[in-house]
């Protein structure tokens, strides 16, 4: 439990209502997934404001859970913000989207979902 992720925050949030851990968890199960999956076509197709979009969506979330992937998110944001059209985002954008399929898994396990 809680090898991907941290829910020290989560709990303080929640004011350790665990009713409203499970409704956050169940948030994120639904939001992540779909964001990093839009945040993996913009990339793939060099949308740069779809992925800034995703990213910057995506930010208070993965900070929130601490995947400890928010410094490489911040990169993807910016190479889409800024349209670095000469920098190679790839392996950035792997290890956000392995963070959050690695949570996802996780988080299903652990709350039986």
């Amino acid at each position: 439990m809680e090898e991907n992720y941290k829910l020290f925050r989560v709990r303080e949030l929640a004011d350790n209502d665990e009713d409203f851990v499970k409704a956050l968890v169940e948030a994120f199960l639904v939001e992540v997934p779909e964001d990093a999956e839009r945040l993996k076509q913009a990339v793939a197709e060099k949308d740069y404001y779809t992925t800034y979009q995703a990213a910057h969506k995506m930010k208070p979330t993965i900070d929130l859970f601490e995947l400890g992937v928010l410094d490489d998110l911040i990169e993807v944001q910016d190479w889409g913000k800024f349209e670095k059209t000469n920098d190679d985002i790839s392996e950035k954008l792997h290890i956000v989207l392995t963070a959050v399929n690695s949570t996802v898994q996780e988080l299903k396990s652990d709350f039986n979902l």
